[in-house]
């Protein structure tokens, strides 16, 4: 009986599809003219594999939106037993539970796994706020994740929505049914709705997860930027073909997400066993540091949407976002006569902040409100005022304004959402790292009004 594992493959081999949105196909190497030629249903498939679809959309979606994979693979997905609760209380729908609160909640940096306890990434997921519902198929909800073990016989995915991944801390090997892809600090990951996948991580592991319940990931339009900038298509990567033949397994845990809740079934066989497969609807990984900024060369500062990474319309045929990922890295800053960070603001949008990397240089200055740290996390709420602190703020005014590299080895993203965002109860008290003190950030801000002198001068700091 066959046991070939992916594992097998040296991943130095490994190899992506490059592009957003495609039409991709791909073959084990291993298995050659795997995909049927010129139909999806032939009555027998190449070396005697099963034809199955998976889509994610509705069949009569327009083409544009029409998405839609299939696997050739060793047995249908349907060879496992009937589906039981699963108990995992930190993953949770619950947020309705509590009001919604105007305030500026601050997380220090989460916290790992004790070397004692084996934690994958299953059991790892921790749900910190949310708004709409999963069983409505309305609405987003913000996870983080802490692990130290990879998922050993076991695979996961997800019938609510999307998940994408933002890892903080340790690579992750992530190994779906589209092949492998590692995902490392400083990239992130789409695994779209209802596709399988196994997380192997080499030690402590922490990171972010933005879910949404409708619609799916895709590159925001471009208006009068043109053809070219933010994130290029050919910088995303899906992964190539690669099966495992792996069955007579004692065992293997097949979890499943479903209407806010956790379920689990087994079977007696690796789920990763699709030798080929062609299609639209894929998973992918995107580097943050091919992002291509583009920002105001003269004076005033853009709207950070100029950041977005990737949007999710709401509804059928493609609303206003759900949420929105923006992502801010090192750039050159160069406005005249500007107050260069952000500006004090309010507006109609939840923004939840994380911070990947840091640098000295740029917690020093202060530019971004609440001082988190890596690991760590802020979110104001809509219509909440924020912007620098005082620190920041005290130096932009005095700064001397010349070409400037800013956000220099530091990695910020943003999650927004125009939804209420509420936190649960472990977004609260039960993370043991929940910080209410960020509006002291601001106490310090200077009165500098003068009735009777119009322009301001005050010392030039260099």
């Amino acid at each position: 009986m066959s046991m070939m594992s992916s594992n097998d493959i040296n991943e130095n081999q490994l190899k992506y599809l490059t592009g957003f949105g495609n039409d991709f196909q791909s073959e084990d190497p291993r298995c050659p003219r795997a995909l049927p030629e010129g139909q999806n249903t032939p009555q027998t498939c190449p070396y005697g594999l099963y034809a199955e679809s998976m889509n994610g959309s509705s069949f009569t979606a327009p083409r544009g939106t029409n998405k839609r994979a299939w696997f050739y693979r060793i047995r249908p997905s349907v060879c496992h037993g009937p589906f039981t609760k699963y108990e995992q209380p930190f993953l949770t729908d619950n947020w309705h539970a509590f009001p919604a609160s105007p305030n500026h909640p601050r997380w220090q940096p989460f916290l790992l796994p004790k070397d004692t306890d084996n934690v994958d990434f299953v059991d790892g997921l921790r749900t910190l706020a949310g708004a709409g519902s999963a069983k409505d198929r309305r609405g987003c909800a913000i996870h983080i994740y802490v692990c130290n073990q990879s998922m050993g016989d076991r695979a996961f995915y997800n019938s609510d929505g999307d998940f994408l991944i933002v890892p903080q801390q340790g690579e992750l090997n992530i190994l779906t049914e589209f092949g492998r892809m590692v995902v490392a600090p400083g990239e992130v990951c789409v695994i779209q709705q209802g596709m399988r996948f196994h997380v192997a991580v080499d030690g402590p592991s922490r990171g972010y997860i933005l879910e949404t319940f409708e619609g799916h990931f895709r590159l925001p339009d471009l208006g009068l930027i043109g053809a070219n900038g933010l994130a290029n298509p050919r910088d995303f990567l899906t992964p190539v073909a690669l099966y495992e033949d792996r069955d007579e397994l004692p065992d293997y845990e097949l979890i499943n997400k479903f209407g806010g809740s956790l379920f689990e079934a087994h079977q007696n066989h690796s789920p990763f066993d699709v030798v080929a497969w062609h299609g639209n609807y894929v998973p992918y990984k995107y580097d943050l540091r091919k992002f291509v900024p583009v920002n105001t060369v003269a004076r005033d500062y853009c709207d950070p949407t100029v950041f977005t990474v990737l949007t999710a319309p709401s509804g059928i045929n493609g609303g206003p976002a759900v949420a929105d990922f923006l992502a801010i890295s090192e750039r050159w800053e160069v406005t005249e006569n500007t107050f260069r960070p952000s500006y004090f603001h309010r507006n109609c949008a939840v923004e939840f902040m994380g911070k990947i990397t840091d640098s000295p240089s740029q917690s020093a200055t202060g530019a971004l409100p609440g001082g988190i740290q890596p690991g760590g996390a802020q979110m104001t709420a809509y219509e909440t005022a924020h912007g620098p602190s005082a620190n920041a703020t005290e130096h932009a005014f005095r700064e001397e304004l010349k070409p400037t590299k800013v956000f220099q080895d530091t990695l910020v993203f943003f999650f927004l959402s125009p939804l209420n965002l509420t936190l649960t109860a472990f977004g609260q008290s039960g993370c043991g790292v929940y910080d209410d003190s960020m509006h002291e950030s601001w106490i310090g801000i200077k009165k500098h009004f003068n009735p009777t002198k119009r322009d301001l001068a005050l010392p030039t700091t260099v």
